[in-house]
């Protein structure tokens, strides 16, 4: 437990919108921090992490990554996203037909 963090955050009002800073990583959030957002440092700029009671037990730094992961893959996960994407759009249009179907129908029968 960070004592500079706790001396920060007693100055701050539960639920306030201010955002607390911290390098701290390795803080175990205690249920004092619940309710408060925190600015947790991930190497190159501070992530807000707003604490719930969930959190309590686990360490900041779980909460602010300091990997950016961008996806697996190559050719074959591209080839993959491109068949979904263009099942994704059939079953859109065939979607959009039924309710042109069904707006008709309601038109015609006035």
């Amino acid at each position: 437990m960070d004592q500079k963090l706790l001396k920060k955050l007693s100055k701050v009002k539960r639920g306030d919108k201010t955002i607390v800073k911290t390098w701290s990583r390795a803080c175990t959030i205690t249920p004092e921090m619940v309710g408060f957002t925190i600015g947790v440092h991930n190497g190159r700029e501070h992530i807000p992490v707003y604490i719930v009671e969930n959190m309590v037990g686990h360490k900041l730094g779980e909460f602010a990554l300091t990997r950016k992961f961008i996806k697996h893959g190559g050719r074959m996960q591209k080839e993959e996203e491109t068949a979904q994407a263009a099942v994704q759009k059939k079953e859109l249009v065939e979607a959009k037909k039924e309710i042109e179907q069904k707006t008709g129908s309601k038109e015609e029968s006035k």
